[in-house]
């Protein structure tokens, strides 16, 4: 008797906003693939959907698997909310259907997918990643420098965590996903002796950038991206 196909999980970066910075890959996975996936409860309010959706019209008929996935630091709802989004995803994988799982630039960067891939990894899922443009090198091009030169070290940051230690490490610093904690990044900063540029929702509606750490605003938007590079 032939064993029953089970699906596979397509961990799939849509970029950092701009539709056309979408790979034909990921263009084609998500045309391919059954059922798409995404992390949020709403369409509509889900960035990567509507990302997605201008290079890939094709997925307003597609099956959609709407999860909810929080954005919280508490350990415990995290963990129940990736358990319970695991859980959807195995019952359409299990039906043999193969799963687009959307994420917001790359799949292997602070990605939520890493945690659910990993969860049906564990249980027999096959997991494949594709990878997007991430937020940092769009970013980059967006101001026209080179995110590094030379020998400089490169060294990525969540800025909502602490940062302090991160910064005196030599070469550029990128901190991500600055947003909520901007105002205490700012005052870091300006401590210090850097050349600092942002860019805030790049590649997206209401895009902005800023040169200088006096310019950026304490208010910016989630999607809020900082390139240090030390004087």
């Amino acid at each position: 008797m032939t064993e029953h196909r089970k699906g596979i999980l397509y961990c799939i970066g849509v970029g950092p906003g701009e539709p056309e910075l979408m790979t034909l890959k990921a263009v084609r996975m998500i045309k391919e693939c059954q059922v798409a996936a995404i992390p949020h409860v709403d369409r509509a309010q889900c960035v990567a959907y509507q990302i997605a959706v201008q290079a890939v019209p094709e997925l307003e008929e597609k099956e959609l698997l709407c999860l909810d996935m929080p954005m919280t630091k508490d350990k415990d709802l995290l963990a129940r909310s990736h358990e319970t989004a695991a859980g959807r995803l195995l019952e359409q994988l299990e039906q043999g259907k193969d799963v687009a799982l959307l994420t917001l630039g790359d799949s292997s960067v602070y990605a939520t997918s890493v945690y659910l891939g990993g969860r049906l990894e564990d249980v027999g899922i096959e997991i494949q990643m594709v990878s997007g443009v991430p937020s940092f090198c769009a970013a980059a091009a967006r101001l026209n420098i080179p995110l590094v030169k030379n020998s400089e070290e490169l060294h990525i940051l969540p800025a909502s965590y602490q940062i302090e230690e991160g910064l005196k490490l030599p070469g550029v610093k990128v901190l991500m996903k600055a947003g909520r904690k901007l105002s205490q990044v700012k005052q870091l900063l300006a401590q210090g002796n850097y050349q600092v540029t942002m860019v805030e929702n790049c590649g997206m509606p209401g895009e902005r950038v800023y040169r200088t750490v006096e310019e950026i605003p304490e208010d910016a938007g989630y999607f809020s991206l900082l390139i240090v590079r030390d004087l």
